[in-house]
């Protein structure tokens, strides 16, 4: 079994052969958001789809340290595939700007039970193939934030 440590190294050394293959954003601001976003909702090695992993998941990828986050989604897809939905025609964000882009990827929905409490959150898993939007930002652009 893989330590914690080790866990985290790998996922680590994932981000930054990542970005040493060019996902880097020009601004130090959108860089550290999109990497944000891969480390919040990029998991594309991932099976996804039980509490388990969604428990497991939200824990390794710091979710969980101070308080528990309601609702994340993972989307099991390769990057290039996420990247590609900033290439799709504009559409509104929740927030009224019109920097989001929408997609159908593999994801799985972890959704807190309520009656956890940090660091040991517990959650509940729904996969599913369905649409997601995005907010894309830069230029190229890229993903930094999970919409919907």
């Amino acid at each position: 079994m893989m330590t914690p440590q080790r866990i985290c190294s790998l996922i680590l050394l994932l981000v930054l052969t990542l970005l040493g293959l060019g996902l880097v954003q020009p601004s130090s601001g959108q860089d550290f958001m999109y990497q944000r976003f891969l480390r919040q909702h990029v998991d594309p090695e991932g099976a996804g789809g039980s509490n388990a992993y969604c428990n497991i998941m939200m824990q390794r990828r710091k979710m969980t340290s101070y308080q528990c986050k309601r609702v994340n989604t993972f989307i099991h897809e390769n990057i290039w595939n996420i990247r590609s939905i900033c290439s799709t025609p504009r559409v509104q964000c929740k927030n009224g700007l019109m920097n989001c882009h929408e997609g159908v990827v593999r994801v799985t929905d972890c959704r807190e039970t309520g009656d956890s409490r940090a660091p040991n959150c517990r959650y509940r898993a729904t996969a599913s193939i369905r649409r997601v939007v995005v907010a894309c930002e830069g230029h190229p652009e890229v993903p930094v934030h999970f919409d919907k």
